[in-house]
């Protein structure tokens, strides 16, 4: 599993947990699974790839680098919480002050066409241009309902304090840096 405080995906695990079970289930869920857990990593993708290569029998990852890597022929099985799963999104933005901004704007004006949208879909089942997502091979079925209610605010608000306490809980098993 990848650790929450050098990996967006492990927060994103963390957080969701907490937003699923509420915080007294939460944090017992993950001590029960940091029983089970042979060390974190500090990549959200490592896990998935270690299970692809028999280094670990499970991942704790995300849907895309499971899909990605069984259709580079591992021996993998997707499992989708029946619980639910946290999601974040990807973003576009210009920074301010940027020296190219025509290009910077050509980009992002871009990257919200529904062409942009179907190259996303190439490797993500999930995109925000309506009607354009198709099945992505290997990808889990059923990824949109399976979806949480993702409380952005609340994960950000509490983020310093949920990783404090599960880096005094479970840091531990972390690999070094």
């Amino acid at each position: 599993m990848p650790n929450p405080n050098s990996s967006g995906t492990g927060f994103l695990d963390v957080s969701s947990w907490l937003q699923v079970f509420g915080e007294d289930e939460g944090w017992k869920f993950m001590d029960a699974l940091h029983q089970n857990i042979a060390w974190y990593t500090h990549s959200g993708s490592k896990p998935c790839k270690q299970a692809a290569s028999g280094e670990t029998p499970i991942g704790i990852s995300f849907a895309f680098r499971g899909a990605k890597s069984k259709n580079d022929g591992a021996p993998l099985e997707i499992i989708v919480p029946s619980e639910g799963v946290g999601w974040d999104m990807e973003a576009t933005a210009i920074m301010k002050g940027t020296k190219n901004l025509d290009a910077a704007k050509k980009l992002v004006d871009f990257t919200i066409t529904k062409d942009a949208n179907k190259m996303y879909n190439t490797g993500y089942a999930v995109v925000a241009y309506p009607g354009v997502a198709q099945p992505v091979q290997h990808f889990p079925v059923g990824i949109t309902e399976a979806m949480i209610d993702n409380n952005f605010e609340w994960a950000a608000t509490n983020r310093a304090r949920i990783l404090e306490e599960w880096q005094r809980r479970y840091d531990s098993k972390s690999e070094a840096k």
